[in-house]
C-alpha cells in the first residue's frame, strides 16, 4: 500500500502518489486546487489509472507524517528542508 509491491503499481502506491504531489506543490495550495491539478496532471500521464480522493488524502497524510509537508489555515506546503 505505501511502497510498491507485485500486486500495487509504482504510480498507484501512496509514495508514488506522494511524489506527484510533491511535484505540484511549487507553493502553498488549496487541498482543492492541489486535488485539482493534480487530477489534471494525472490524466496527463499515459497509463495512469484514476487516483480516489480518498487515495489522495491518504497520500497527503504520509507525506505529513514524514514531515514532508505542513498544513495551516486552509492551505498545504512543502517543508524546505
Amino acid at each position: 500500500m505505501i511502497l510498491p509491491t507485485k500486486h500495487i503499481k509504482q504510480d498507484r502506491s501512496l509514495i508514488g502518489v506522494g511524489a506527484e504531489i510533491l511535484l505540484l506543490l511549487d507553493n502553498s495550495k488549496t487541498i482543492s486546487s492541489l486535488w485539482n491539478r493534480f487530477q489534471k496532471r494525472i490524466e496527463s500521464i499515459e497509463g495512469t489509472g484514476e487516483i480516489s480522493f480518498d487515495w489522495f488524502i491518504l497520500s497527503l497524510d504520509l507525506l505529513y507524517a514524514l514531515d514532508t509537508i505542513d498544513y495551516q489555515r486552509g492551505r498545504v506546503w512543502r517543508n524546505k528542508q
